[in-house]
């Protein structure tokens, strides 16, 4: 345990029952969790085919594949599984399908595809409302209750009619033997919990397991934790109670408290010196976050210096804001030869991202917005996961849905009907009614051929994907759909047509040297791919919202908008949230390595008029002496406005020899 100070180590030497690492923002909990699990191995508590490391992004699991392969030489790290919840939970029902009523080779939906079938479940409503209900039956989902729970435990007209859906939605995925992303974890925790036999099973396959951010678990995920636990309790879970701002999306930060509650003999080990921030920025975050309640009060510390005082900016408004903060950025980048990486802006909400581009694209500042078009989300990628997914599964009719159509084959929406109301009454999936000649022969021969050729092209790629290793099968499924000679139609440019056959390609090489049995297990971990997880920005300033900023680090970092409408949100206010808001403030702060500067308005445009704004209320719960407002020292404002002055005119000297 070389290098670990006293608090690390304690945290890795305990092996035996159950433990609680609360890591303060940049404490090295992932190292901790790296300098455990070989500890486990090397002493020979447990192989590691018997340990498990659950993460909450994909990103965080590939990161920590990679820091124990380094660790852990040879072949002593060969079956350790390293991976999310939702893919722990696919791992689970792969095996377990029988036990929960589905069949090999089952599909999982995506957002779109539960939208699309609870939109067809709700005719005539509006958008608003399927999402709304969307909303709702995910919320039960991860709260882990069945249809027939969430029916008893309504209260609500709007409840019981969410449970009805609920129950409707579920017969609907049933017939098409597909699971959603709630089910990945729903399921597994409704067969461990009522099954002797299974649960024996999985406790003897995970010895023992750790978890990171576990103050971002929700209640379904807890109590999949508890289950494979078991009363050994051989566990590790590292989380912050401080950094716990998920609560939105179901979170429950309750689950830190919980673990104190079921398990007695819990071991808790704190992590307090911080390895990335200045002191000035700790002392800072330390006072915000005090205003918070806690069962286990944290004081983070550093070794490094004080560092400068952290700068907080009035503006005008939003573009004089923007303003400041790009020209702060191009004179650092100058002056003193940043990159452009080391720069972070963050905001409270997407929207306020706008005047922060047009200022950094007056000053040819590159830049890249967290939060655009995802790469999974780009049409023509969706069309080719589509096309993998039929082929995996023939009963998936949402897949069969957009392939049919992508690209177009003349088969309009009163022919698909059609084929739909047929393979209803004779109970079969829509691709399999398509090959059934006797059903063909009620269409209109036009689309009768053009289904007969798209089940053709269906049936050769199954017979490729049986062969074929899984980058070659997608790059020929891209050709031989029609979805690149599609692309081709469609772009008005040659350079458009090649960004765009680019990104199938891109999809293509994802699974360059993987070891995947099957299209069906291609499909899945397709499916299970965080939006987040692909696209590295490269060397660009970082634009991105508070939420999206955690587990980052940056030398310099900027936080916007700091009014009391904006941080804390207006909404957080009327619902009794303020400590969310506190802790999503602590997240961005303690993002900065070096230098952290806290802006805001005194105006903004609203609705057509000019509203004055208040100052966030969280400035006065920051330690003055640690601030350096605009004006209260005239001699270093003075110094500071001819330094950039001077760095102002040797950028426009420089641009005018170009």
């Amino acid at each position: 345990m070389h290098g670990l100070n006293p608090q690390q180590s304690a945290a890795v030497a305990h092996v035996e029952g159950p433990m609680l690492v609360l890591a303060g923002a940049g404490s090295g909990k992932t190292r901790v969790i790296v300098e455990k699990i070989a500890h486990l191995i090397r002493s020979g508590r447990y192989p590691a085919r018997r340990i498990a490391a659950i993460t909450f992004t994909n990103k965080s699991a590939r990161e920590m594949r990679e820091r124990v392969a380094k660790r852990i030489k040879g072949d002593a790290a060969d079956g350790l599984t390293v991976c999310t919840f939702h893919a722990l939970g696919l791992r689970i029902l792969q095996v377990e399908h029988a036990r929960v009523g589905l069949r090999r080779g089952f599909s999982i939906f995506d957002s779109d595809d539960v939208l699309a079938q609870l939109r067809d479940l709700m005719p005539g409503a509006k958008p608003d409302a399927v999402q709304a209900m969307q909303s709702l039956v995910s919320s039960v989902k991860n709260a882990g209750l069945s249809p027939e729970q969430a029916a008893e435990a309504a209260r609500s007209a709007r409840e019981h009619e969410a449970a009805a859906l609920y129950a409707r939605y579920q017969q609907r995925l049933a017939a098409f033997n597909a699971v959603d992303f709630d089910d990945l974890i729903r399921l597994p925790v409704q067969l461990l919990e009522g099954s002797e036999e299974a649960v024996a099973a999985w406790r003897e396959r995970i010895g023992y397991l750790l978890v990171d951010e576990c103050q971002d678990t929700n209640d379904a995920q807890y109590r999949l934790l508890k289950a494979i636990a078991g009363p050994r309790a051989n566990f590790t879970c590292v989380g912050d109670d401080d950094q716990s701002i998920y609560a939105w999306r179901g979170a429950n930060p309750e689950n830190l408290a919980q673990l104190a509650r079921d398990y007695p003999d819990l071991v808790v080990v704190k992590l307090e010196q911080n390895y990335r921030c200045p002191n000035r920025v700790l002392r800072a975050a330390n006072a915000l976050i005090a205003h918070n309640p806690h069962e286990h009060p944290k004081t983070l510390w550093s070794a490094q210096p004080d560092g400068e005082r952290i700068r907080v900016w009035e503006c005008r408004d939003a573009a004089h804001e923007a303003e400041r903060v790009a020209g702060e950025i191009h004179f650092l980048a100058t002056s003193r030869k940043v990159e452009w990486g080391e720069f972070c802006i963050l905001f409270r909400g997407n929207h306020q991202s706008r005047p922060l581009e047009k200022a950094l694209q007056l000053l040819r500042i590159p830049y890249h917005l967290s939060g655009g078009t995802a790469f999974l989300d780009r049409g023509e990628v969706k069309d080719a996961l589509a096309w993998l997914r039929l082929i995996a599964n023939p009963e998936d009719d949402a897949a069969f849905l957009r392939a049919v159509q992508s690209p177009s084959r003349g088969i309009g929406a009163t022919s698909l009907a059609k084929l739909a109301e047929m393979a209803q009454h004779a109970g079969l999936p829509l691709a399999r009614a398509a090959e059934s000649m006797s059903l063909l022969k009620q269409l209109q021969p036009r689309v009768a051929n053009a289904l007969g050729a798209f089940t053709d092209i269906v049936r050769g790629l199954r017979a490729d994907a049986a062969r074929l290793p899984p980058t070659e099968l997608v790059r020929r499924l891209n050709e031989k759909s029609g979805l690149v000679a599609a692309l081709r139609e469609q772009c008005r440019s040659e350079e458009l047509f090649r960004l765009r056959r680019g990104n199938l390609d891109e999809l293509a090489d994802w699974f360059e040297g993987a070891t995947i049995s099957g299209p069906g297990e291609l499909a899945a971990q397709l499916a299970l791919l965080s939006h987040a997880d692909k696209g590295d920005p490269g060397n660009q300033v970082r634009l991105m919202s508070l939420h999206a900023a955690k587990g980052l680090e940056f030398r310099y970092v900027f936080i916007v908008g700091m009014d009391d409408s904006t941080l804390p949100h207006e909404s957080s206010l009327d619902e009794g949230r303020l400590d969310e808001e506190r802790r999503l403030l602590y997240v961005g702060i303690t993002r900065a390595k070096e230098q952290l500067w806290l802006s805001y308005s005194r105006e903004a445009q609203r609705w057509g008029t000019k509203v004055r704004l208040v100052p966030s209320r969280f400035f006065d719960e920051l330690p003055a002496a640690e601030l350096q407002r605009d004006g209260a020292d005239p001699e270093a404002d003075a110094a500071r406005r001819a330094e950039r002055a001077s760095a102002g005119f040797a950028s426009i000297r420089a641009l005018l020899e170009d």
